[in-house]
């Protein structure tokens, strides 16, 4: 199954006779919270989901956005009518990474049928709602494991032994700034290749011939080299999972991320635009 879906194929579904549910993810990076966009309007039915709240556990040890709790996202699943058996099509404000990363955990934990909407609510054409729907509770209970997922030591060695990704601007990358975390840099073997190349202007992804080049182009050959993705605290970096599912290639996600990494002193940190 392809891992996005268009506007006009997701209107279609949801008037069709099993409607998909629909969960709006909107969030931004250190912006508003998303919760009075989506009471001003949103995709009929959707039910709004809270990124730092029920997508991510606290901050800590485990980075800014650590994955959350199985059982707490189980929960807020069901709260948001999510089914076994439902389908299930996520969105954001458009720049794709909440929803992607609201579609990498519901994979994580074994839903299989998971779509992100393609540009997200700047794509939708049809009307806007403003009621907030109450689902019948759903039932879907998480069992983690779908997709892989590193920590930093399998970041390390991947970086040696296949290619990991860097997801963040290039001058994130390059350590010539870093707004967030403790320390610029990059993870020593990673490899630049940012989130935002993935998509247009529009923020929809690149069709799969373009980001087949892309990927080729940062050394992700389709030759069965095991590729694995990082950002600054694992939102962002589902993004990059998600643009390298399009193209047929499995790769996985180090959840701890740059926050994570970068926080403990004793990790090494290289810097300028070459990997070592």
């Amino acid at each position: 199954m392809k891992p996005i879906i268009s506007a006009s194929a997701c209107a279609s579904e949801s008037a069709g006779p099993r409607p998909p549910v629909l969960l709006d993810v909107r969030w931004q990076l250190g912006g508003p919270h998303g919760l009075p966009d989506y009471e001003a309007g949103h995709l009929p039915g959707a039910v709004f989901v809270d990124l730092d709240a029920e997508l991510a556990g606290p901050a800590g040890d485990g980075g800014r956005h650590p994955l959350p709790d199985p059982e707490a996202f189980g929960a807020a699943m069901r709260r948001a009518g999510v089914r076994r058996d439902s389908a299930v099509i996520v969105y954001d404000g458009g720049l794709g990474w909440a929803a992607a990363r609201a579609w990498w955990l519901l994979r994580w934990t074994g839903h299989r049928d998971v779509r992100v909407l393609d540009g997200g609510l700047a794509a939708w054409t049809g009307e806007l709602s403003k009621e907030t729907p109450e689902p019948a509770e759903g039932d879907f209970v998480p069992v983690p494991g779908s997709m892989p997922l590193l920590d930093a030591d399998g970041a390390a060695a991947l970086a040696r032994s296949g290619l990991l990704l860097d997801a963040r601007a290039a001058e994130r990358y390059r350590g010539e700034v870093e707004p967030i975390d403790r320390v610029g840099g990059h993870i020593p073997g990673a490899v630049s290749a940012p989130t935002t190349e993935n998509t247009g202007a529009d923020g929809r992804f690149l069709d799969a011939d373009a980001l087949d080049a892309r990927f080729r182009a940062v050394g992700a050959e389709g030759d069965g080299t095991e590729i694995g993705v990082y950002c600054g605290s694992g939102v962002s970096g589902a993004h990059e999972v998600l643009a390298l599912e399009i193209t047929g290639r499995p790769s996985a996600l180090y959840a701890g991320s740059w926050s994570q990494w970068s926080a403990d002193e004793s990790r090494p940190v290289a810097t300028g635009p070459d990997p070592q």
